[in-house]
């Protein structure tokens, strides 16, 4: 129970971990997983694509659950190195997501199996000898053109090199950040200065690196489907969409958290708004990014870069694009827009799950119009079917995942010297 030594002044509870109907949430996400993931494997053996959709939406799922972790291992060095005491509210949760990454790993291995699911995906791994594939029509000029001139870097070898190493790099930063974490915690006699900077100097630099890593990953698992298409901006889109999808997982566990302690006891208003308003930055960060992009390419008419945006406007291909548009940045950015409703925990709530639903069906729209069946041609399948159950059932087992991680530390670092400043009462309406 909260304890109360004045009118005004509040003290942390004595009990600071997650409340017992995190267990419910873990278990609901397993069911839904469980469920989601039977159905897409039986369409998987129905659908006459030898499982090539099952590879694309289980590389969508992957790409979302690999977001939520490591998307939130960046906003946890990037909180490090703001301040500000919100980081008091988020560095549990996020901190929860980074230790998922085993799981992570685990769904990147059926994209990267050697002979299987990297030819069925990556036309670089498919046709390696260009001269043979154009001779036969497999392939056409750009595309051997462009496979030949990166075959140094988009190789099977390669491409596993990269992925083991940016992996273990972020399972490094996961370890340090959690370790330190708790040491913080257990310090009888916290230095601010010492543990301050300690994080700094970590995340100072984990940021950057995180930065080109993530570049890398983005190249390698999502725009080297299509081996004609560069952007030099790729990479800093993938990290302001990740910041901006976990944004909203967090405001979403905390809004959950907060009918129990220790969690209501923090989240004040306050918090809530200031969360709300960088849903908002990121979000006008996301669509200016998103269409500074289109803009340039599309103004510039270039024969090499064009072709990547017709093949996601045309042949009904214009309808997903005009929808990620008013779920990724028209509905979020006119409803954040309120101050009132950054303040309502049920209508951030609505606002939070169009911004995660928003993040699916963008990657959706970027990894389906790759594939020469679907360029230009959105048409109803049974593979279009497994983009929904495949997709959920991989994100519901990562969510359950987090939940467990959520039990496993208390959900406030107690020697964060923000506490006293979180536990004053709300004076003023921010």
């Amino acid at each position: 129970m909260e304890q109360h030594s004045g009118y005004h002044e509040k003290t942390l509870p004595a009990d600071l971990s997650a409340p017992a109907f995190v267990n419910g949430w873990r278990s609901r996400a397993l069911i839904i997983g469980a469920v989601f993931s039977i159905i897409g494997v039986i369409l998987g053996f129905l659908a006459n694509d030898g499982w090539a959709h099952f590879l694309r939406a289980w590389l969508l799922g992957f790409m979302i659950s690999f977001g939520f972790c490591c998307g939130g291992m960046a906003l946890l060095m990037t909180q490090y190195l703001s301040g500000g005491k919100w980081g008091l509210l988020v560095r549990r949760p996020l901190e929860a997501m980074t230790r998922t990454l085993p799981l992570v790993f685990l769904y990147f291995l059926p994209v990267g199996i050697f002979g299987v699911s990297l030819k069925k995906l990556y036309l670089w791994a498919q046709y390696p000898d260009t001269e043979n594939a154009l001779k036969n029509h497999l392939i056409n000029a750009t595309q051997a053109h462009s496979i030949h001139f990166k075959k140094p870097l988009l190789n099977p070898v390669t491409f596993w090199e990269v992925s083991i190493f940016i992996f273990a790099s972020w399972a490094l930063y996961t370890f340090l950040l959690n370790r330190w974490s708790l040491q913080r915690d257990a310090d009888s006699q916290p230095n601010v200065f010492y543990w301050q900077k300690r994080f700094e100097n970590l995340s100072g630099f984990g940021v950057v690196f995180y930065s080109i890593t993530l570049t890398a990953a983005a190249i390698y698992w999502v725009m080297s489907l299509d081996p004609t298409w560069y952007s030099t901006v790729y990479g800093l889109q993938f990290l302001v969409g990740q910041a901006y999808g976990v944004l909203a997982l967090v405001i979403l566990t905390l809004i959950g958290l907060s009918s129990a302690q220790p969690i209501k006891t923090i989240f004040r208003v306050t918090e809530q708004h200031d969360l709300g308003k960088l849903c908002l930055a990121f979000t006008m960060l996301n669509i200016y990014l998103a269409f500074a992009a289109f803009l340039i390419i599309w103004s510039g008419n270039s024969p090499e870069e064009i072709p990547w945006y017709l093949d996601r406007i045309r042949g009904g291909w214009g309808v997903i694009a005009t929808l990620d548009f008013v779920f990724h940045w028209l509905l979020p950015f006119t409803l954040l827009l309120s101050r009132d409703l950054k303040r309502i925990k049920r209508k951030l709530v609505v606002v939070c799950c169009i911004m995660i639903f928003a993040r699916c069906w963008d990657m959706f729209w970027l990894i389906e119009p790759n594939f020469k069946d679907a360029a230009r041609n959105l048409h109803f399948s049974i593979g279009i079917l497994e983009y929904i159950f495949v997709p959920t059932g991989l994100i519901a087992f990562w969510m359950a995942n987090y939940f467990s991680q959520l039990k496993t530390r208390p959900l406030v670092a107690t020697n964060d010297p923000h506490v006293a400043e979180i536990l004053e009462p709300e004076h003023a309406h921010a």
